[in-house]
């Protein structure tokens, strides 16, 4: 499959996760096999775009993979301008958000609060794709909610409009994270248009990786919450499909290594404090499966300072095994 000039083949992605796909998690992501990374979004509010939090989202210094930048907003002309903007400062795709079923995100008719609206959702998309030379694709949800699954019909609106590539939640925008994903809509979806579509939602394993392919035939699989604290899942998942066994988990001293270089690469990109609040989360899913992790966590959460914290952590790892699954 392609995405504009970008070749794929059975591609592993990387989901868009507000506070958590930023640079140094999709630097990582990829290194461990991630085959497109999409990142925070951005708004389209231009008066935010001089805020930290913006500035470090535009940051690609050091970007690995391709920079494929998600933006979010619901008019027309400022999506366009944000979808310009992004481009200017490194963006290789451009990735609108239709499938955020966050409040603060909804409470403004963006994110999946779009999907009521099919005519806006066309506005939109048609702007973008006008605006830049870069491949635009869509993240969006089955429907608003189950009585409403119109995804298939937003799916023919996007192709119909430029869209070269569309990612799929199996959930609908009033399920937020509730619940197991469904996948019927993600086929019918997939029947229903050229396009490349990407499947989203629950792959947890590479058993249920291979499982999604085969019942939906998409064409791709987006990984989001499952590679937290787990990011050598791309790796995992992209073994399994090609040799149709299991990659052995990574070893402790593996394991201590990537999160070791993580860290580092959030103080060098946050800086102190900051980096250190940031690695908190991180932290708490990389030590998940480990015995004695509540009662670190509590500890490793009340430091300030990021060399206390690395020695922490890496002490804990090295004397804490792993749990068996």
């Amino acid at each position: 499959m392609y995405i504009g000039k970008y070749k794929f083949n059975t591609p592993v992605m990387l989901a868009p996760m507000a506070g958590i796909s930023d640079r140094p998690f999709r630097n990582l992501c990829h290194q461990l096999g991630a085959d497109l990374c999409v990142s925070e979004m951005v708004t389209s509010e231009k008066h935010l775009w001089n805020s930290r939090k913006t500035q470090l989202r535009l940051n690609h210094a050091g970007e690995l993979g391709i920079r494929s930048v998600q933006i979010a907003g619901t008019d027309p002309l400022k999506m366009a301008a944000a979808a310009k903007f992004n481009v200017e400062h490194g963006a290789q795709i451009i990735d609108i958000n239709m499938g955020c079923p966050a409040k603060k995100v909804c409470n403004v008719l963006a994110g999946s609060a779009l999907l009521k609206n099919e005519a806006l959702v066309a506005d939109i998309v048609s702007a973008v794709v006008k605006a830049v030379q870069v491949p635009v694709t869509l993240k969006i949800r089955t429907g608003w909610d189950r009585q409403n699954k119109n995804a298939a019909n937003i799916a023919k609106i996007a192709e119909q409009n430029g869209i070269q590539a569309l990612f799929v939640h199996g959930r609908t925008r009033a399920d937020a994270y509730k619940g197991e994903a469904e996948y019927e809509t993600i086929a019918e979806v997939k029947s229903a248009i050229s396009i490349p579509v990407i499947a989203n939602g629950d792959i947890t394993a590479p058993q249920k990786a291979k499982a999604v392919l085969s019942y939906t035939n998409v064409d791709g699989l987006m990984i989001g919450r499952a590679a937290q604290g787990n990011p050598w899942i791309f790796r995992q998942i992209k073994h399994y499909l090609a040799e149709n066994t299991l990659l052995a988990t990574p070893t402790d001293e593996e394991i201590r290594q990537i999160v070791t270089s993580h860290l580092h690469d959030i103080y060098q990109f946050y800086g102190d404090p900051r980096g250190v609040r940031i690695a908190r989360k991180h932290i708490g899913w990389y030590i998940t499966k480990r015995h004695g992790s509540d009662l670190f966590r509590s500890r490793v959460n009340m430091v300030d300072n990021a060399s206390i914290q690395l020695q922490l952590v890496t002490e804990f790892l090295k004397l804490q095994p792993q749990l068996a699954a």
